[in-house]
């Protein structure tokens, strides 16, 4: 029988890259290149951030896989050939202050929208997502710096953050991709 402990993890990092290239396929390897996780079979999971894990540093993270190594990662893209269009790729994760609770990791892909409001949109999202499971009261309707200031008042959101990348396409036709990942590690 299968120790379920061992799909609990215990690690994660978060991690960005672009990647440029005349084959849209090969723009995406580039991009996980440069966000340094070409190397392993990535298996895509959704949106919970695990009990007790912690947030490490990439190069930490790094540290504890193999290349080759099947690796579950949230993971957000998006990619464009058409000249001028700038593609976003962002993930949010917000922590909770209990250590036995979940958190939440959102992915987040967008055409035309800058780097500062693509992140924003994913860690409001990751926040507002375990704000209404932790039953935190919130005003949808409140910019996303208010909520965050009431939630991290409230002392059950303990952090939330994200990493966003952009990237616009040029005119000689290649594909861009840009790609941020949360990659749990140990």
């Amino acid at each position: 029988m299968i120790d379920p402990r061992m799909f609990m993890p215990t690690q994660a990092f978060l991690t960005k890259g672009v990647g440029r290239h005349k084959e849209k396929l090969t723009s995406f390897e580039q991009a996980l290149r440069e966000a340094r996780i070409a190397q392993f079979n990535l298996v895509r999971v959704s949106s919970i951030f695990p009990p007790h894990c912690e947030l490490v540093s990439c190069d930490d993270g790094l540290k504890n896989l193999m290349p080759g190594q099947v690796v579950f990662a949230v993971v957000a893209e998006a990619q464009t050939n058409e000249p001028s269009r700038l593609a976003a790729a962002s993930i949010g994760l917000a922590i909770p202050a209990a250590p036995d609770h979940h958190g939440y990791i959102s992915e987040h892909h967008a055409f035309g929208q800058r780097k500062d409001p693509a992140g924003d949109y994913a860690e409001d999202l990751a926040a507002s997502m375990l704000a209404t499971v932790l039953g935190v009261p919130f005003d949808p309707e409140q910019a996303w710096d208010e909520r965050k200031e009431q939630w991290l008042v409230s002392g059950e959101i303990v952090n939330s953050t994200n990493v966003s990348c952009t990237a616009e396409a040029q005119d000689d036709g290649r594909w861009v991709t840009v790609v941020s990942a949360l990659v749990f590690c140990a």
